[in-house]
């Protein structure tokens, strides 16, 4: 404070006790920082650090690694031992691995059971993969959680700036494609970001969006294999195998759009166009008074895991008015591994229940095959190409071929040989006990006008053959929509 001339009389201080407020806002910003349930950086405070880390690093013209963590089976975890041992294995291994990061390393949690680890300084991509390896060794050691030892993998991507990208958000895309390449091939273990991966996922984002244009133009288009009895060639029935035309005409096999047999929306789509497709064409030949023989069509896993294939196509062959038993499901047999098998099992066992037959295609490529033939509801087994293709070559691969042909009639299960391309793998088959087979040996896929000429030629007519070889008379028509048996799904 000051006089009349200016001088300085004394300093009048104002204080406040701002301790509250400091205490208030560093609450905040740890809520908006930091992850409630691991104590790790969240999404948005881990993408900023991303970024300080890329900035200086380009400055400095050091290196920066990413690592991105997802847990495997994850959900597994929370369906079968409940939501708190989720928890529980969350915190766990996110105390386990912070402790054992070196002092460059930060790791925060992007939600769920996905994780980042930014490495700042880095040597090479070696130290990178060193780490990656650090952590995994975090989830070997037992978790347990009211007693129960809580089993767990972890699946890991990862990047190098700037030798994959020159930002964070593209390095973050980086370790993300190598992560998805990973999982692609089978969970576990770290791979690192290279240009193949690239490549891969434009290819793969191509033939997504060419499967979109497909299911929105309608192209969709089933052509039809013969399946034959070996002994005379004599026809029993068809494999729908599915094609799609452009706009020029040219026919396209499925392989053009095989990465949409992953995705539940284009996989369902592509098979819904294809099943109406299929028993409209069926309608038809039915219209001219031809024969129907049964005709089987390949699923997808994907298709299965919103557990309602079965009902959806069973309504479908009401409003057609087909025979259930005129049907036939072909399922890999790997699919009955998979994730959603329980969602399988049950579709196949609705199916089976209603008329519908099912057929496990790729036979004997797997593992356990002999106890999918117990465990689940088969009609039949298909012999893969590859077994076809290498007996007459190799003993023991006949020796495979003769045992599933034994196999098949003991069990009252059809067996059918698939790639059947001279009439010496014809031969063998049947010396083996193989009554069926399919292949270019006896035709390539025929178009829907073609199959008319086919059943032309049967001699005596037949309407349907629910077990080939076994001829029976054609069922009266079905009473009505929903004349189908439902059974509880897994879940109940």
């Amino acid at each position: 404070m000051k006089d009349d001339q200016g001088r300085t009389t004394s300093i009048l201080c104002v204080s406040r006790d701002v301790t509250l407020q400091r205490e208030a806002q560093l609450r905040l910003k740890v809520a908006s920082e930091v992850d409630a349930l691991t104590e790790l950086l969240n999404r948005r405070a881990m993408k900023s650090r991303l970024n300080r880390a890329v900035t200086r690093a380009r400055q400095t013209g050091s290196r920066v690694g990413l690592l991105l963590i997802d847990l495997d089976h994850f959900k597994n975890v929370n369906d079968t031992l409940g939501h708190p041992a989720g928890d529980h294995l969350l915190r766990v291994l996110s105390r386990r691995v912070k402790s054992n990061l070196p002092a460059s390393t930060t790791i925060g949690r992007l939600g769920g059971d996905e994780f980042a680890v930014l490495i700042e300084d880095v040597g090479d991509e070696q130290q990178v993969v060193g780490i990656a390896h650090q952590i995994l060794k975090q989830i070997v050691a037992p978790i347990t959680h009211s007693g129960r030892v809580i089993n767990g993998g972890m699946s890991m991507g990862g990047a190098l700036f700037p030798r994959d990208a020159w930002d964070a958000s593209g390095l973050m895309a980086c370790a993300d494609t190598a992560l998805n390449d990973l999982k692609a091939g089978g969970r576990g273990g770290i791979r690192m970001f290279s240009d193949r991966m690239t490549q891969a996922a434009q290819h793969a984002a191509s033939q997504l969006n060419l499967a979109r244009q497909i299911i929105r133009n309608r192209v969709v288009e089933p052509w039809y294999q013969p399946k034959v009895l070996l002994a005379d060639g004599s026809l029993i029935g068809f494999e729908a195998l599915l094609r799609w035309r452009d706009p020029d005409g040219t026919i396209h096999l499925p392989g053009s759009v095989a990465e949409a047999f992953k995705d539940y929306e284009l996989a369902s789509g592509l098979a819904s166009q294809m099943h109406d497709r299929i028993l409209a064409d069926m309608v038809a030949w039915r219209d001219r008074g031809l024969p129907l023989l049964p005709i089987s069509i390949n699923a997808a896993p994907v298709e299965f895991m919103r557990d309602d294939f079965a009902v959806r196509l069973l309504q479908r062959l009401d409003a057609h008015g087909i025979a259930p038993e005129l049907i036939e499901i072909e399922v890999t047999e790997h699919i009955l591994l998979e994730r959603g098998a329980e969602f399988v099992a049950n579709a196949l066992r609705v199916l089976k229940a209603n008329g519908v037959r099912i057929s496990l295609d790729d036979f004997g490529t797997g593992h356990s095959s002999f106890a999918h033939l117990r465990d689940y509801p088969v009609d039949n087994v298909k012999i893969d190409r590859s077994f076809v293709m290498r007996m007459n070559g190799e003993p023991t691969i006949l020796a495979i071929v003769e045992a599933i042909s034994r196999l098949g009639p003991a069990l009252a299960i059809d067996v059918i040989a698939e790639g059947v391309e001279t009439d010496r793998q014809r031969e063998t088959l049947a010396s083996a006990g193989c009554r069926f087979g399919q292949g270019f040996l006896f035709d390539r896929a025929l178009s829907a006008e073609a199959v008319i000429a086919r059943l032309e030629k049967i001699d005596p007519p037949m309407t349907w053959t629910p077990h080939y070889g076994r001829r029976k008379p054609a069922p009266r028509p079905l009473a009505g929509p929903g004349q189908w048996t439902a059974l509880p799904s897994p879940k109940g």
